[in-house]
């Protein structure tokens, strides 16, 4: 067995309250090293890729990484992989926290969940022993009230991932919550919830050695130096929140559900207005030196939750959008599918295609009932907590061609017509529509291609960001650690030389990245997947983007684009 792992991975059988040691083979850890690519590679094994996501047998997979527990910024996360049940393809969400620390201490590299409870449970696994506790009167609490009642109930030391309230009733875009974190897209909470487990709670004494602590130490610290440094100032001192100003002078923030890529209320949601009306703080993950997390009023803001809920449904009150990302991480829902969805739902009442007459543009109070009907899935929240390409199938009369999503996957915060090489990116992603599993709107901001127009050179700069972020996620490093790096695979090649003693070089490194992307590629080909689903919705072509003339991207270039990625990709396959 390598160091910086444990050999293993735990299968729990939640309809038995029984577990089992399954071995992991050296082969395979090199070849995937944890997080993303371990999960990936267990999704396939357990049969994953063709079980309906939401039947007993259907695996839910935390996994965990080499670096997790050594003394490298940001490496405190994990990686939750499944099936979705909003898109049927290939999921990954990534989340920093605790939980990292005490599931790896638990002795395995993984945790892997099947099975049906016969009443709502929670998972116990204490130094790899694992049993059954009845969820209680915390089955509809919030996640942070499940959090704060099991740590009194099982102890200060253990660590906890719930769902909240929209998890147990079957939203398809619940979120799997842990020290105010979650792992957000795709319905891994929709899973959880599914298999009657309210939460699961971890903690353990089991420890990993590493091949070279000197060197690791050396690592570490300079790392952490650069971590502090330049090229994260952005985050620390304003956070992701600071894009919706930037993204609107660029035309580029989606508004009314992807109408037009400027929003006159946009100054309402900037990080300056938010200061002057709530209370501020700054927080830093487990393990991290960055310190990007700001905090207004109790509640973690990103630039994706106030694009969601603020433009892209054309609420400019900020107070209000601050709400709805508080009531969205209590009742355990992803904020970019419920904005997502909700504004697709105004923009069909807009169109006489739904009778909310409520529900309207610019309404705070029609996105705060919005809300909590999904949550509590009553009424229209009913259709809406299935997603919009679900909803929009069920309205019909050509309401697909708006509903914004990909693959089932509802776009983020970044308007296609104007970031091309992103358009790209959104059209081929295997979880869907997706920036942080591809960086192409970096190469779209950088100067490096034309964003209005994607070339041939644009659709090699997008290969190059999603392999970046497939090792990233399977190291795992945070993505604001990006620019630091001078060689990035050069660099994290040294890192897995130090914590595992491998001979590990940049260039094993990158046919690691690509082997990965094959094999969530694997898995949505065993899922169903079709070529035609690589694509985006009608909406964004031919016409122009209001305001911007030159922002047209048609049918046909866009197919060109994925011909020659698929074609790029062909020759680079792992």
């Amino acid at each position: 067995m390598p160091y910086g792992y444990h050999g293993c991975y735990l299968r729990i059988d939640a309809s038995r309250g029984s577990a089992e040691r399954v071995p992991l083979a050296n082969s395979v850890l090199r070849q995937y090293i944890g997080g993303s690519g371990l999960g990936v590679r267990l999704l396939l094994d357990e049969g994953g890729a063709q079980a309906d996501p939401l039947s007993p047998g259907a695996p839910l997979i935390f996994a965990f990484s080499p670096l997790v527990g050594s003394p490298l910024t940001t490496s405190a996360k994990f990686a939750v992989v499944n099936r979705s049940p909003l898109t049927d393809r290939c999921n990954d969400s990534l989340a920093s926290s605790g939980f990292a620390l005490a599931g790896k201490q638990t002795g395995c590299d993984a945790l892997v969940i099947v099975g049906r409870a016969s009443t709502p449970s929670v998972i116990v696994v204490d130094d790899g022993a694992v049993r059954l506790e009845p969820a209680g009167a915390i089955v509809d609490a919030s996640c942070s009230d499940t959090e704060e009642t099991l740590r009194r109930q099982l102890g200060a030391n253990y660590r906890i991932a719930s769902v909240g309230p929209a998890g147990m009733r079957g939203v398809r875009y619940a979120t799997i919550s842990h020290d105010g974190r979650h792992a957000g897209r795709g319905g891994s909470g929709t899973i959880l919830g599914s298999k009657n487990i309210k939460a699961m709670a971890v903690r353990g004494t089991a420890r990993c050695e590493w091949a070279d602590r000197d060197a690791l130490t050396a690592l570490s610290r300079d790392l952490a130096k650069r971590s502090t440094g330049p090229d994260t100032a952005k985050y620390r001192e304003l956070g992701t929140a600071a894009n919706v100003e930037t993204f609107n002078r660029f035309g580029t923030l989606p508004t009314h559900n992807f109408q037009r890529g400027t929003f006159e209320h946009a100054a309402g949601l900037s990080p300056d207005r938010m200061r002057v009306a709530h209370a501020h703080t700054r927080e830093s993950c487990v393990a991290c030196t960055i310190g990007c997390e700001h905090i207004y009023a109790g509640t973690r803001v990103e630039y994706e939750s106030l694009f969601a809920l603020g433009s892209l449904c054309g609420v400019g009150d900020g107070d209000a959008v601050l709400r709805a990302i508080q009531r969205c991480d209590e009742l355990g829902i992803d904020t970019i599918s419920a904005g997502g969805t909700i504004a697709f739902a105004m923009e069909c009442v807009e169109r006489g295609l739904l009778h909310e007459p409520w529900l309207t543009f610019g309404s705070a109070s029609a996105l705060l009932h919005a809300i909590e009907l999904i949550g509590r899935r009553e009424g229209v929240g009913h259709l809406l907590g299935e997603g919009s390409r679900r909803a929009a199938q069920a309205i019909g009369q050509g309401s697909l061609a708006f509903a914004p999503q990909v693959k089932g996957l509802e776009i983020p915060g970044y308007e296609p017509r104007a970031l091309q090489t992103m358009a790209l990116g959104f059209a081929v992603g295997a979880r869907g529509a997706d920036h942080n599993r591809s960086g192409a709107y970096e190469v779209d901001f950088s100067g490096k291609v034309d964003r209005r127009h994607a070339t041939r050179e644009s659709v090699r700069h997008a290969i190059d960001t999603e392999d970046r972020a497939a090792l990233m996620d399977s190291l795992i490093l945070c993505k604001f650690l990006r620019a630091v790096f001078t060689d990035f695979h050069a660099e994290a090649a040294g890192m897995l030389q130090a914590i595992t003693g491998w001979d590990v070089t940049a260039d094993e490194l990158r046919d690691t990245a690509r082997r990965i992307l094959a094999a969530k590629r694997q898995v949505n080909l065993l899922a169903g997947w079709t070529p035609e689903e690589d694509t985006l919705p009608d909406r964004f072509f031919d016409d122009p983007l209001p305001g911007d003339p030159t922002a047209v991207l048609t049918r046909g270039q866009l197919q060109a684009l994925v011909a020659e990625y698929h074609h790029q990709r062909s020759g680079t396959a792992g």
